[in-house]
């Protein structure tokens, strides 16, 4: 089901390293603002504003209403630049969208019950090989995200794009274009037995070894050629 989103945004005139710098130091985003046969326009939208909405996943692959200095336009968000190592974010890049037609977008997977995997309680870890996956629909239709249940995967299982459910007029880009399935038909979520490191197969050693020294009754550590000298030297003496 679509979640409503709504974010305010302001146009901008000046463009470059050194604007973009100085709008950040007021608490605003750049951003732009293209598609749909319209010409871009830079944009700035409030940090407040936008770290509050990024606080929902579905802000990454839903509709954004953005009210443009009253002018409301519907978009989805297609690139966002962050800060290297700062918790900021440094540009943002929306996509007009028409209400009757198809676009391309990512959502998210989201995966239930890891801890009641039959694969997990049987020793297993979750290997996630994918963790969104690119869709083919309507606005209308963009699902928030979609849904793997690993509770009944064993050891050795795995789920694959194709064995994804998807709702009712959404498609996966995988499988958009044709050919064959199998070519694009990749793993999403594996139960995998963990690899031990050297580390650990180092110390699983050292504790097998510590285990034999223990079994090993005291007095048995001589050999038999040893037991045999002592009888032959004893015999010797009572001659």
């Amino acid at each position: 089901m679509a979640v409503e989103l709504k974010l305010s945004a302001e146009q901008r005139v000046d463009a470059g390293k050194g604007a973009s710098r100085r709008l950040r130091q007021t608490k605003k985003v750049p951003a732009i603002l293209y598609g749909a046969g319209k010409d871009p326009e830079m944009l700035q939208v409030s940090v407040f504003e936008l770290s509050k909405l990024m606080e929902r996943d579905a802000f990454f692959s839903q509709v954004v209403t953005l009210d443009v200095n009253g002018a409301t336009v519907d978009t989805v968000l297609k690139d966002m630049q962050r800060h290297p190592y700062k918790d900021s974010v440094m540009h943002l890049d929306f996509l007009r969208i028409r209400a009757g037609e198809r676009l391309t977008t990512q959502v998210p997977v989201r995966f239930l019950n890891e801890d009641d995997c039959k694969g997990v309680k049987a020793g297993g870890v979750v290997h996630k090989d994918i963790t969104d996956v690119a869709i083919n629909c309507l606005p209308k239709n963009i699902p928030e995200y979609l849904v793997v249940d690993l509770a009944d995967l064993e050891v050795g299982d795995s789920v694959h794009l194709s064995q994804l459910h998807v709702p009712e007029g959404v498609e996966l880009e995988a499988f958009a274009h044709g050919g064959d399935v199998h070519d694009h038909d990749h793993p999403v979520v594996s139960i995998v037995m963990p690899r031990l490191t050297k580390a650990d197969e180092e110390e699983e050693a050292e504790a097998e070894a510590e285990a034999e020294a223990e079994e090993t009754p005291e007095g048995e550590s001589k050999t038999k050629g040893d037991e045999a000298d002592t009888g032959d030297e004893g015999g010797e003496e009572e001659k």
